[in-house]
């Protein structure tokens, strides 16, 4: 970058207009900016750092708009700072007004204007200037593009602070890597670290996350398993903390299947004393019926008993009557009884033919009997109705067990079918997620690979382009040096005739009475006399002239020359001595396989998500499994129950029912049969009783009475009875009869007799017995079914366990290896010795290529005496890296830099800067500063070291570099010719140019 021109208004000191021509200043190559103090040398160097970034260097950049307006400015004039450049090429302009506070242009006050900036651009073709920008924002990032520096690197680079570099030989190293870092821009370096400790926070946080979650999984376990396990006394993200909780949910598995076996045996042992306990309550049952009817049956019998008398006295009142009905009048006797016989007759044979065989041929007596009997099994008939009700209760119950299994197996079916394919489906995910896995890994690999192949290509490209360039300048350059060569035998050659007639130049200046510019005398006898081919000074300045413009055109040539060198130096040492072609194929093959890679790594999401969804599937079927499961196995007792209850209800109603088809149809059937045979009973009793009277009314009408035993006729109808009375009595007669039968009966009942010989039955013991074992039934399916559940949950909770475990042994690896990664990088690793960080391993590399350059100048500057070198030893206990220490050829001791005496911290540090521009400025892109200014420090300085120093600033011209030095010292002035100096007045300050001019002349106007 070369400075061109800077125009200054109400800047800083400067209350006018000013202008400074660094044309004209670098044409010398040295020049000087001197002043008195506070005339506003530096804020020159400030105009030009405001020009190109907004801003002034340093603690002066607070407060831009107001303070930067200077205080002699007149209210109308705006400040405005201009400065023409070229850079990379292109002539820019760029012109910058900060905020600026004026008069209104109507009415009192004033008011704020905003800041302003404008870039332009010399168009060559056009001859003429286009306008780039005039956004702030724009021109700042164009600006630092060019340049390739911010402007902390431009204020270090360009204008030499040298309290900064004497500060920073001084300092210590954490100062020295704020310094460097600021301007190299290691903070990329600074992000790896912080990037790398953040990845290792968030690992680590990751890998506690799972070990929580295990751990939670282990309280799960322990809460299943009760006080069969016992959890590890380890914390999340301890080693051997995933071992442990494995081993425990293992035996805490085995504990909790050997108490489901126990459970098992207990539950069927329950079973087997239920049912023998039901079994003893359905026979106490029985017993205590049998003993209830036998008690009952004694007790009709003594009722019975206690009636017999007047059962006898209603037997003989019967006897009268009918031997009185027997003595009537024996044609109304006869008649009546026909009639009756005939009526008694007809309903006996249509009664017995309702009757099934055996019983139509059966007496009065055998037909009420079988009456009775018929009630009493009538009555016994009720209890299986209630059977009958419960059996078809129970068919109900095993259609709906029937149906819920039938739905349990398709869910079973369905589980297996899909869980038989399971190992594959997950098998394939976790093959696609690998896969996938590995096409990212790859693809971050090839990705870093893209990049150097793309240099190496451009750099093979510009080695062949480069190759043939040198070629011709070489050739160009060594014409030049053979011309200045020429020119400079030409002017010595006219120089050494001019010395030798010199006395005739003098001779003919003197004058009569004058005294002689070289001997003094008045008098001149016998002056010199000029001879032919005589050469004046005009002559000699004229082969200076072409001396030095060969000079100047050898060193351009020489200058394309070396940068040409350099290029293809730099060139080929990127790309090495690979062809293009194959430089070519082998980008282009990195780009393809970093596509290919990218592509197959874009599955992994999908991927992982369908593995996600799949085990979500796999979880939820097998738990359905094992609750069908359950279900299933709990239905079996069921199912047994009710088979055990329906084979007893059976065998009851197959007993009660008899031959017919139900309960009900059995019940209704006996009711018409007691109906019939009492009605058979009492018509064959009918008929009887009128045949006897028919027959007593036929064969011995006339002897009844004497028959009948009665005395008279009177007596025999006293005894006579009229219809009503004489059935009230039959009934009471019949009723007996039927009692009688029915009590005897039950007496003779075998089982009723046996039950009568046994103790009473306990109902309520056998009950609370039969419930005892239905309770104890219940516990142990209970305690059965708990266990299942205890190993069901063990077993799931053990599978999310070791799932858990294997999908964070990926992170763990990854944890631990950027956490290696991570403690190398900040120095904290017992793998790096010298405990350097990333960026101070940088900054470390930066500052040995800065003394290394630094050397060159500084050995010059001090005869030789002296030479920077770069220390990574380690200051005590702080980390090592970015020492600095000098070399003394005098005495062969390397010591500190801040033992410099100040002149040699002076030169010291000039080098220091002048090294670190030139490190800056191949860091920052390889951009040209043909502009440096150097401020103080000169004054320290003896007069053989100040020489030494002014030649090594004057061979900065050899790279056509132009050199400002801002100073007091007042030998500077009289060693520089090219001088700008600040003049400050009450008026503000103003330039001037003075001495050196581009034609050779020294000037003093002001400019």
């Amino acid at each position: 970058m070369r400075l061109h021109r800077l125009d200054l208004t109400a800047f800083g000191p400067f209350g006018g207009a000013q202008s400074v021509d660094f044309d004209e200043l670098s044409a010398a190559g040295l020049f000087l900016l001197h002043g008195p103090t506070g005339a506003g040398k530096t804020s020159v160097l400030d105009a030009v750092c405001y020009a190109l970034y907004g801003s002034v260097p340093g603690a002066r950049q607070s407060g831009q708009g107001a303070t930067l307006r200077s205080d002699h400015a007149a209210p109308g004039t705006r400040t405005e700072v201009t400065l023409a450049f070229t850079v990379a090429g292109r002539r820019l302009e760029i012109a910058r007004q900060p905020p600026w506070e004026r008069p209104k242009k109507r009415g009192a006050g004033t008011t704020v204007d905003k800041a302003q900036s404008l870039l332009r651009e010399y168009d060559t073709a056009r001859a003429a200037w286009k306008d780039l920008s005039r956004s702030h924002q724009e021109i700042g990032e164009e600006i630092t593009q060019l340049l390739g520096m911010s402007r902390e690197q431009f204020c270090q680079v360009v204008l030499l602070p040298q309290g900064d570099f004497a500060r920073f030989l001084r300092a210590d190293a954490e100062a020295r890597g704020r310094l460097l870092g600021r301007l190299f821009d290691t903070g990329r370096f600074a992000e790896v670290e912080k990037r790398l400790a953040e990845r290792r926070r968030v690992g680590e946080a990751r890998v506690r996350e799972g070990d929580s979650a295990l751990l939670a999984d282990a309280h799960r376990m322990q809460q299943a398993a009760g006080d069969a396990m016992e959890l590890p006394e380890l914390a999340p993200g301890e080693p051997g903390l995933a071992d442990a909780v494995l081993g425990a949910a293992a035996v805490a598995r085995s504990t909790a299947r050997e108490l489901l076996t126990t459970a098992h045996c207990a539950r069927l042992a329950a079973e087997s004393a239920q049912a023998a306990a039901e079994r003893e309550l359905a026979d106490v049952r029985e017993r205590d019926r049998l003993q209830r009817r036998f008690a009952e049956a004694r007790a009709r019998a003594e009722a019975l008993q206690e009636r017999a008398g007047a059962h006898r006295e209603a037997l003989a009142r019967m006897e009268r009557a009918r031997k009185a009905q027997a003595v009537a009048p024996a044609l109304e006797l006869r008649e009546t009884a026909d009639a009756e016989h005939r009526e008694a007759a007809a309903r006996a044979a249509r009664a017995r033919a309702l009757l099934p065989e055996p019983s139509a041929d059966s007496g009065a007596a055998g037909l009420a009997a079988a009456a009775r009997r018929a009630a009493e099994e009538l009555g016994g008939l009720e209890s299986a109705r209630r059977g009958e009700r419960r059996l078809a209760e129970l068919a109900g119950e095993r259609a709906d067990l029937d149906r819920r299994e039938r739905d349990d197996e398709d869910v079973l079916t369905e589980a297996e079918t899909w869980l038989a394919g399971w190992d594959a489906v997950r098998a394939d995910l976790r093959a696609r997620i690998e896969t996938a896995q590995e096409a990212a890994t790859r693809a971050e690999q090839l990705d870093g690979r893209r990049e150097p192949a793309r240099r190496r290509l451009e750099a093979a490209r510009r080695r062949d382009a480069l190759t043939g360039d040198l070629d011709t300048a070489r050739r160009t350059a060594l014409a030049a040096r053979e011309r200045t060569q020429a020119a400079r035998e030409l002017w010595l050659d006219v120089r050494e005739r001019r010395l030798r007639g010199i006395a005739a130049e003098l001779a003919a200046t003197l004058a009569e009475g004058e005294p002689c510019t070289v001997c003094g005398a008045t008098e001149h006898p016998a002056p010199a006399r000029k001879d032919a081919g005589h050469v004046d000074r005009e002559a000699e300045e004229r082969a200076l002239a072409a001396h030095q413009s060969a000079q100047e055109r050898q060193a351009e040539q020489e200058r394309a020359h070396g940068l040409l060198r350099e290029e293809l130096a730099a060139a080929t040492a990127e790309a090495g001595d690979a062809p293009t072609d194959r430089l070519a194929a082998e980008a282009l093959e990195a780009e393809q396989a970093y596509a290919q890679a990218r592509s197959q790594a874009s599955a992994l999401h999908p991927a992982r998500e369908e593995l996600r969804r799949a085990e979500q599937e796999h979880e939820r079927r097998t738990q359905a499994q094992r609750e069908a499961a359950v279900r299933a196995a709990s239905r079996v007792g069921h199912r047994e129950r009710l088979e055990r209850e329906r084979l007893r209800l059976e065998e009851e109603l197959t007993r009660a029912r008899g031959t017919a088809d139900s309960v009900g149809a059995r019940a209704a059937q006996l009711e018409r049969r007691a109906a019939r045979l009492t009605e058979a009973a009492e018509t064959a009793r009918a008929a009887q009783e009128s045949a006897e009277r028919l027959k007593a009314a036929d064969g011995r009408l006339d002897e009844a009475a004497f028959r009948a035993g009665f005395d008279t006729p009177q007596a025999a109808a006293d005894a006579l009875l009229d219809d009503d009375a004489h059935r009230e009595l039959q009934r009471r007669l019949d009723a007996w009869q039927s009692e009688e039968a029915s009590v005897r009966a039950a007496l003779a009942e075998p089982d009723t007799v046996a039950a009568a010989g046994q103790p009473p039955a306990d109902l309520a013991a056998a009950g609370r017995a039969a419930a005892a074992a239905a309770e104890r039934l219940r516990a142990a399916a209970s305690a059965q079914d708990a266990a299942g559940r205890r190993c069901a949950q063990l077993d799931e909770l053990s599978a999310r366990a070791e799932n858990g475990v294997r999908r964070l042994a990926p992170l763990r690896e990854e944890y631990d290896r950027v956490a290696r990664l991570a403690g190398l990088v900040a120095g904290t690793s017992a793998d790096n010795e010298r405990k350097m960080r990333l960026e101070a391993y940088v900054l470390a590399a930066r500052l040995e290529q800065v003394a290394a350059a630094a050397t060159a100048r500084l050995q010059r500057m001090s005869s030789g005496r002296y030479t920077l070198v770069h220390s990574d030893d380690r200051a005590g206990r702080g980390r090592s890296g970015l020492g600095l220490h000098v070399v003394d050829a005098w005495t062969g001791r390397e010591r500190d830099t801040a033992t410099l005496s100040g002149g040699e911290t002076f030169f010291a540090s000039l080098a220091l800067a002048l090294g670190l521009a030139d490190v800056v400025t191949d860091e920052a892109g390889g951009v040209r500063l043909d502009t440096l200014f150097i401020d103080e420090g000169f004054g320290s300085l003896d007069d053989q070291t100040l020489d030494e120093v002014l030649d090594v600033l004057d061979s900065l011209r050899e790279r056509d570099r132009s050199v400002g030095i801002v100073s007091h010292v007042g030998d500077l002035r009289r060693r520089i010719h090219a001088q700008l100096e600040v003049v400050k007045g009450r008026s503000g300050s103003s330039v001037r140019l003075r001495g050196y001019r581009p034609s050779g002349r020294r000037g003093s106007g002001e400019e």
